[in-house]
């Protein structure tokens, strides 16, 4: 599979803090690479050296094959970047927003004029192209926002935590859109806090912390180093103390949480742990509302790697 990021041994120090630790890893050609780690982790470093807006202490990174530097304009010119915060004229339309920043790299003005016209598709702005971004609601701004990091159809994107604070109908759009960039062979690297957009979007995932690498594959090979193997979940009211310390001692839990008349039971070992405690129930006549088992989820394996919440 061909390679578009090479990163090989990237240390980058502040202060003789080591921020990213000997990193190496590749991005294959398109995919949709999840990079995920707690605040402090050393993601934002990591792109940051990448895209050479930032000096190194050592290591080497090549995009496209070629060794990536600030001078390398012919590299740069086939990447988009949308960072968190918006990064847009208030002064200027929709409209003339994207044709700003497509006009950086597409001189063509027929050209130019075909992709901001593709950019608004892909985002759904075609009806907003002479509002103002003060006139925008926050998801529609975040599809200005990168509207304007791809519209001059990048081969390579870097998107940081694109939904932030959006809508669902706006994140919804901005999902369907990053699907539509992979599908049109772009290769995309993707930060975010949200787990669930990580297993939609992500072919590939590599978690870091402390400037490291502590785990990377697919979304179900991470589950799969998960030690909590199934998690039932049932709703019941007025559950004592007692048979909470009975349901701990079965066998194969891992623990037990009950909180607003829902029980949560996670389980180390075995398949098809609801049987056991729907027999439980049935022998302790309790009356249940609702039972349902399901895998761990990334947040699950997440929170087993670092210790820590996504946002931590």
């Amino acid at each position: 599979m061909k390679k578009v990021i090479e990163v090989n041994n990237l240390t980058k120090e502040y202060k003789g803090v080591k921020a990213v630790d000997d990193l190496s890893f590749d991005v294959n050609e398109g995919e949709i690479l999840g990079l995920l780690g707690p605040n402090g982790s050393g993601k934002s470093t990591t792109i940051n050296s990448i895209l050479s807006l930032l000096n190194y202490k050592s290591g080497n990174i090549k995009i496209f094959g070629k060794k990536m530097d600030t001078n390398a304009y012919d590299i740069k010119s086939k990447i988009g970047v949308v960072f968190q915060d918006v990064a847009v004229f208030d002064e200027l339309t929709v409209y003339e927003n994207i044709d700003y920043f497509c006009g950086l790299y597409i001189t063509d003005k027929n050209k130019r004029k075909q992709y901001v016209s593709d950019a608004l598709d892909l985002v759904g702005l075609k009806e907003f192209t002479k509002f103002r971004p003060k006139q925008l609601s926050g998801g529609l701004l975040r599809r200005l926002n990168i509207a304007c990091g791809i519209a001059h159809k990048p081969k390579l994107i870097f998107l940081d935590e694109p939904t932030v604070a959006v809508d669902p109908q706006s994140r919804n759009n901005i999902l369907d859109g990053i699907k539509k960039l992979r599908d049109n062979g772009a290769t995309i690297v993707y930060t975010t806090h949200y787990m669930e957009e990580v297993e939609i979007l992500c072919d590939r995932v590599i978690i870091i912390d402390k400037g490291k690498i502590i785990a990377t594959g697919t979304v179900d090979e991470l589950k799969n180093l998960s030690n909590i193997k199934e998690k039932v979940t049932v709703e019941v009211l007025d559950l004592s103390d007692k048979y909470i310390e009975e349901i701990m001692s079965l066998k194969n839990v891992d623990s037990v949480i009950y909180q607003n008349n829902e029980l949560f039971v996670t389980y180390k070992k075995g398949k098809n742990n609801i049987v056991e405690m729907i027999d439980y129930f049935k022998n302790k006549r309790i009356n249940y509302s609702k039972i349902f088992v399901e895998r761990p989820t990334l947040n699950d394996v997440f929170l087993e790697l670092t210790g820590k919440e996504l946002r931590d």
